[in-house]
């Protein structure tokens, strides 16, 4: 999920008609200073950071002049809190506060649908109200083909014991909330508190908005370059694979540093997992061999070749792992030799140099394993995979064996790089990919196992017996090509090795070289 802070929260609750407070978030003292003058009165000065707690923090300040608001700014920007740096402060009229509430709207897997929920007291997390206040909280699934109606929201709140204009006024403001979350595609948005002032005024005092991250790409407004919820910043090689899966959703990749800082033979394992919990699973077979994991990756529903590919490269671009460890659920529905030729692209470029051990289990899983074991005879480590009987515990034993048998190479071997065509033919993928084929080389191709291989079937011979598209450029590059490598990794093995398949990742290469992983 994707998390907003504060005050960009605020600002989408403001479009749908919720009252907030007057101010606004800065980033320096003097902007402090100018907004509390402009409100001409005691404020509130908050910490924009994705933190619980943050009054216990040292994270709000009360001000009754724009020179204590230029304090309380100067003191908590540049702040270390829960890892974070402290960036912006949120500046904000200070409330006569008469009562407080709890609303929020939940996407609920159990439910399959957004939950509303509403209590007749707010100020701490809805969990502690529930079990201190079981009377004071209501909640109804809303039907998402009709939505929020301003009865069933006034109904919600008259079963916390609130009746009259407060009650219709409450309704009218949940319906909003709603319609924030329908809106913006949030999977959380929640205002706590919802306060009452002394003066009769709803008013969303703090708040919280998640975005579901596959939402994101539709909400470029938003402004959400990671939609991803870490209680830390993310790390940069985060980033770059966030990258990867902003721009192709084809199926899932999610990658999670766990550590960056290790040597050769502290035990470290790249993991790469497909399905959750398949892939924790898989993550307690290594750890119970004694292994550390250096990063959470899953690629699962169904991912291209190319995300494989370019999934494996960034984990094995993070260090000096001792190994490297696959394994999923092992029933997955999946195509497996799409997984196979993504890893074997990436452990041929690299190239691999530590051992790895790899399940794939699920449909076509013995041409799966037979496409990744033919990497051997081309690789200083070995390579060996495993099918849906074998056990995540035994795989993980197998890699302990191969690590200890192991002896890396003294010198880091050259990987495979892109051959320098003298007759190309080459056209654009839907992930700023290209694919090229050397005419040159390919009409003294034997197999054709290109066209013969190709799961879209968009290849044809031309009447020198070269592949060509036999669908447009076009169509090519908005996914008609699929990017399933047989072009490339089937051509390596068993043709005459004409096709490429070049596979970009943005910010990648410039990581490698700040961390003395060239290649």
């Amino acid at each position: 999920m994707a998390r907003l802070h504060e005050y960009q929260g605020k600002a989408l609750l403001a479009q749908k008609g919720i009252p907030i407070p007057g101010g606004r978030a800065v980033s320096s003292p003097q902007e402090s200073r100018e907004v509390a003058a402009e409100i001409g009165g005691p404020v509130v000065v908050k910490i924009q950071a994705w933190v619980t707690g943050r009054a216990s923090l040292g994270g709000i300040r009360f001000a009754d002049t724009p020179d204590e608001a230029a304090q309380a700014a100067e003191d908590m920007l540049g702040m270390q809190v829960g890892g974070f740096t402290v960036e912006k402060v949120l500046v904000e009229e200070r409330l006569a506060l008469e009562r407080e509430f709890y609303t929020g709207v939940i996407v609920s897997d159990r439910e399959q649908a957004p939950v509303l929920m509403f209590s007749s007291v707010g100020g701490t997390g809805i969990e502690e109200i529930a079990q201190e206040h079981p009377d004071a909280v209501a909640s109804a699934v809303v039907d998402i083909e009709h939505g929020l109606r301003d009865y069933q929201a006034r109904n919600l709140v008259r079963r916390t014991g609130i009746h009259g204009r407060l009650q219709r006024d409450l309704g009218g403001l949940l319906v909003k909330l709603y319609d924030v979350a329908r809106a913006w595609e949030a999977r959380a948005a929640e205002i706590n508190p919802l306060v009452l002032t002394a003066d009769g005024k709803l008013i969303a005092a703090d708040c919280r908005v998640t975005v579901d991250d596959y939402a994101v790409f539709r909400h470029r407004d938003l402004g959400i370059t990671f939609a991803r919820e870490l209680n830390r910043p993310p790390m940069e090689l985060e980033r770059i694979a966030y990258g990867v899966e902003e721009g192709d959703y084809r199926g899932t990749f999610y990658f999670i540093q766990m550590t960056d800082e290790f040597q050769q033979g502290e035990g470290v394992v790249g993991f790469h997992g497909a399905g959750g919990g398949g892939s924790m699973m898989s993550m307690d077979a290594v750890i119970n061999e004694g292994f550390r994991i250096a990063n959470f990756v899953d690629t699962s529903g169904n991912p291209p070749a190319s995300k494989v590919y370019r999934a494996a490269r960034i984990i094995l671009s993070q260090g000096p792992i001792d190994g490297y460890f696959g394994s999923g659920s092992g029933v997955a529905s999946q195509e497996q030799f799409h997984s196979a030729r993504g890893l074997v692209k990436a452990f041929l470029e690299e190239p691999l140099t530590v051992p790895a051990v790899v399940r794939l289990g699920g449909n076509s899983e013995d041409r799966a394993v037979e496409i990744l074991e033919r990497v051997n005879d081309y690789l200083s480590a070995p390579v060996e995979g495993y099918k849906k009987d074998d056990s995540p515990q035994f795989c993980a034993q197998r890699l302990k064996a191969l690590v200890e048998s192991h002896t890396p190479p003294a010198e880091p071997p050259t990987g495979r790089k892109q051959p320098v065509a003298q007759r190309p033919y080459t056209f654009e993928t839907v992930t700023n990919g290209t694919v090229t084929f050397d005419h040159a080389v390919c009409a003294t191709c034997e197999t054709k196992i290109c066209v013969q291989e190709c799961v879209p079937q968009i290849l044809s011979l031309n009447e020198e017996g070269c592949p060509v598209l036999n669908i447009t450029l076009e169509e090519a590059k908005k996914g008609r090509c699929i990017e399933c490598m047989a072009c490339d990794v089937d051509c390596y093995f068993q043709g005459s090795g004409g096709g490429f398949v070049e596979l970009p990742i943005p910010g990648l290469e410039a990581y490698r070289e700040k961390r003395g992983r060239t290649g």
